[in-house]
């Protein structure tokens, strides 16, 4: 008889970057006696940058979960033991791609991968309800046993729409409720976020300018570049060309794009724009940034945007495109707001909102007609940027909007 091969190996958190040292763990996808594969989900945890799903660099058994749902892990801490025993005859190589090493020799002899990961799916499938991470982040917020929730999905999987039927059916209000109160914890995206807000107000003066203005021009030229076949494929918004705006109208005015140095009290001019964009999603506002985005001409730009917001709002950005933004572009108008006065990105000198296009009365050529007007709103870190240059920056971008050909004139 072969001699068997007896190793448990205990998963180290590994090192996200960005210079994050601790992580949430959100959620585990498996427990305790599960046979898992080689880069199986095992769980999702949570930075003050994203949630991210860490995949096992062991095919084996779990044998202990070190660190429960709810609890923060420092990078380089066992979170979870899995036992890789296996019969010296076969071979098996415990690699996780991307996420740096992890205990154990670097390579053993292989099993079978095909057949252990299918019959960990088997198992996964058969335990626990078929959701995707996002939807099961929305459950878990909400106090949701995704067993509760009837899934018409692909293969019966829980989608979006799933949940929100049932949380509308669950929330409605009994006709003679008892309670006049609820509590829920805030945590994860939400509580940094929230953090991140409170630090911002309370270390930069802030102030805010307003432009209102005719973008009737610009809106004609969208639905005019959505019908030209170099933009097939691609969506293309009023937001898309504001962001251009914003990067083309940086180019003398760089102030808007510095930040401030504590430790050194000195001004940093950033020369490249890392263009920021807020998106409130199910997972609470998250504000992701296009890196380069100078260097992007308007129908990348558009793209980078749509890719940006989409996993955005699905919780799948990463770390690294949650840091090094510079300014921000916020679309206040999606809630059907007039304007509104946003808060500063942390380390960042300046904000874009973006209010609602609305057909209104407006003077043209001398007469009242109906136009497309939208209001910007700009709010600045006054150690950095004074009111005059904020209010020539946000006229650069008013009269881009206003008269589109601009965006040719200007490169």
């Amino acid at each position: 008889m072969p001699a068997a091969v007896n190793a448990v190996r205990r998963f180290l958190l590994p090192d996200l970057g960005e210079g994050l040292t601790e992580a949430e763990i959100v959620a585990w996808h498996v427990a305790v006696g599960d046979e898992v594969a080689l880069n199986q989900v095992l769980v999702e945890v949570e930075t003050e940058k994203a949630v991210v799903e860490l995949p096992s660099p062991y095919a084996g058994t779990v044998v202990e979960v070190l660190v429960g749902a709810g609890e923060t892990a420092g990078v380089g801490s066992p979170i979870v033991a899995i036992d890789t025993s296996v019969d010296a005859t076969t071979e098996r190589v415990p690699t996780l791609v991307g996420y740096g090493p992890s205990e154990g020799p670097p390579s053993r002899r292989r099993r079978n991968g095909r057949a252990h990961l299918d019959r960990a799916r088997r198992l996964q499938a058969g335990s626990r309800p078929l959701a995707a991470p996002p939807v099961r982040f929305i459950a878990r917020q909400n106090g949701v046993d995704l067993a509760d929730v009837a899934g018409r999905g692909p293969g019966g999987i829980i989608t979006r729409e799933d949940l929100a039927a049932h949380l509308s059916a669950a929330h409605r209000p009994a006709p003679a409720s008892p309670e006049r109160e609820t509590r829920a914890p805030v945590r994860g995206v939400q509580r940094r976020m929230a953090e991140a807000m409170v630090r911002s107000v309370a270390t930069a003066p802030q102030a805010c300018v307003f432009l209102t203005i005719d973008v009737t021009a610009t809106t004609q030229l969208v639905e005019r570049l959505r019908a030209h076949s170099h933009f097939e494929g691609v969506r293309i918004t009023p937001l898309t060309v504001v962001a251009r705006a914003m990067v083309l109208a940086l180019r003398d005015r760089p102030g808007l794009n510095s930040s401030w140095d504590e430790k050194t009290a000195e001004v940093v001019t950033k020369q490249y724009v890392n263009l920021g964009i807020a998106v409130a999603g199910p997972l609470g506002l998250v504000v992701p940034n296009v890196k380069d985005a100078q260097d992007m001409t308007l129908r990348e730009l558009s793209g980078a945007l749509v890719d940006l917001t989409t996993r955005a709002w699905a919780g799948r950005c990463t770390p690294a495109d949650l840091s090094g933004g510079t300014i921000t572009l916020t679309n206040v108008g999606v809630f059907g707001v007039d304007a509104g006065v946003p808060i500063l990105n942390p380390g960042e000198a300046a904000i874009l909102a973006l209010g609602a296009v609305q057909r209104r009365p407006w003077e043209c050529d001398g007469a009242v007609a109906l136009r497309d007007v939208v209001t910007l709103s700009l709010a600045f870190d006054h150690r950095l940027v004074d009111g005059q240059a904020a209010s020539v920056f946000l006229i650069a971008v008013g009269q881009i909007l206003s008269d589109p050909t601009n965006l040719i004139a200007l490169g």
